[in-house]
């Protein structure tokens, strides 16, 4: 039976992981992307080069973070965040970030390769955490 998920358990399954669907609006249409990110407190952070999903997210700052826990289909559970997109332009916050980003994922992206290359290039930013909600399903 799939059953809803209080707001500590749903924030459990965001601390737990660090790979999620990251999911927004262009021009009316919905867009969902995978993201790596890290979640403290009430927000979420990331990190990217420019490109469409920043314009996206320039245009139209609401925002959701979709992860999942799966085990099998009958055992699942799923928490979804909700908020708002927020640029980190403030330099000590931005490397403080960053060393984060490196410390968590020390096996270079693509996305993380370009960084060292470009440092300045990359996009730092925080989801404000409005609300988050969760599913779960446990078969007996």
């Amino acid at each position: 039976m799939i059953e809803p998920l209080g707001k500590i358990d749903s924030q459990k399954i965001l601390q737990g992981h660090h790979f999620g669907r990251l999911g927004c609006c262009i021009k009316g249409e919905p867009y969902v992307l995978p993201i790596n990110y890290l979640f403290e407190g009430e927000d979420i952070y990331v990190h990217s080069l420019p490109g469409l999903k920043i314009q996206v997210l320039r245009e139209s700052p609401q925002v959701c973070l979709q992860v999942d826990e799966v085990e099998d289909d009958y055992n699942w559970r799923s928490a979804i965040a909700f908020g708002e997109y927020e640029e980190i332009a403030e330099p000590a916050e931005r490397e403080r970030w960053m060393t984060a980003f490196y410390r968590q994922f020390p096996h270079l992206t693509p996305v993380e390769s370009r960084m060292t290359k470009g440092k300045d290039e990359v996009i730092v930013f925080r989801i404000h955490v409005d609300r988050i909600t969760g599913v779960g399903e446990h078969w007996q």
